[in-house]
């Protein structure tokens, strides 16, 4: 495979082009391992990189795509075999690393996963970065609290993050609530997964200046930040925890340190893309184990190569529902 397809975004006068563009093996940068892309998925990050944002990707022209997932065509290094299956989510893979949009890729050997037996290449990527940073949260606190302890907040609603975050909370035993803007349009489908309440995000802003308030969760995943994270850090029970991923609602946030000393409560902040690869290898057994949800292949809908520029105006947007993988 000399030649492939890539969307590439181009700087031309300023303003940021996509295109679907032919390339040559060639044209890959150095690296250990060459493999042919099957599936890719399409995060926020993806977008932001897609119009030119330079806190992701600082130098174009560039092809986006920050997971992948695929065979192995040619390797350096001896961990991987030709024809062998392969992911990758995180490090610097589609941000200023060719990525996932491409149907080639070449990058470090210290980069990829062997794909477990319990996951196909595609559920490999239903997940991503997404379910990967979900799986982390669960597992970071899971390590300060047990289902028996008390109710678990997920703010985010139905994004991909969250919405992998309480299918796997429930399998586990957790009693979840769910908070989002839009509980008219997204309760029916979010109680289906068992969740035990959706409640408005309002109904968990707090706006008084007191430090801590009445003890509601024994235990939040929050994706959003801003002010919400600063909500529910007042309200954690005593040794309780919180997890925190996101910015979509203020990359700030206020707090004292009267919750932590205290309730003896802990935030954990989640980074899924300079996660040691030890770590990382935890979190996807359990994710191809006993985190898999019955219904992963229910919460994705398959793009073509050339389809992919209308999810990422619509990610762009803000009209982007559900996780979408691409198929390449």
């Amino acid at each position: 495979m000399e030649n492939f397809k890539a969307l590439r975004v181009f700087e031309e006068n300023s303003e940021f082009n996509r295109k679907i563009v032919e390339r040559s093996i060639n044209d890959l940068p150095e690296g250990d391992v060459t493999i042919q892309v099957v599936y890719s998925s399409i995060n926020y990050k993806d977008a932001l990189s897609s119009i030119g944002n330079r806190g992701v990707t600082r130098k174009y022209p560039h092809t986006p795509g920050i997971d992948a997932a695929g065979l192995v065509l040619d390797s350096n290094d001896e961990k991987f075999s030709k024809g062998e299956e392969v992911f990758i989510t995180g490090y610097d893979l589609g941000m200023n690393t060719d990525g996932g949009f491409g149907q080639l890729i070449r990058v470090p050997g210290e980069w990829i996963i062997k794909k477990p037996q319990g996951l196909t290449l595609k559920e490999s990527m239903i997940y991503g970065t997404a379910g990967f940073t979900a799986a982390l949260s669960v597992y970071r606190l899971a390590q300060e609290v047990s289902p028996d302890e008390g109710k678990v907040l997920v703010t985010g609603g139905t994004g991909s993050v969250a919405n992998i975050a309480m299918k796997i909370l429930v399998k586990l035993g957790y009693d979840v609530i769910v908070a989002t803007g839009k509980v008219e349009k997204e309760k029916e489908a979010l109680m289906k997964l068992g969740v035990e309440d959706v409640i408005h995000r309002k109904e968990i802003e707090e706006e008084t200046s007191r430090p801590m308030v009445k003890s509601r969760w024994s235990g939040v995943i929050d994706t959003v930040g801003g002010s919400v994270l600063t909500s529910v850090i007042k309200a954690i029970q005593y040794g309780g925890a919180v997890t925190t991923c996101g910015n979509v609602g203020g990359a700030s946030f206020e707090s004292s340190v009267y919750p932590f000393i205290l309730r003896g409560i802990t935030l954990f902040g989640i980074d899924s893309v300079q996660c040691p690869m030890d770590l990382r290898l935890v979190i996807w057994d359990k994710l191809q184990g006993e985190w898999k949800p019955e219904t992963l292949d229910e919460m994705v809908q398959e793009v073509e190569l050339e389809k992919l520029e209308n999810v990422l105006d619509k990610m762009i947007e803000g009209k982007k529902t559900g996780r979408y993988v691409v198929k390449l």
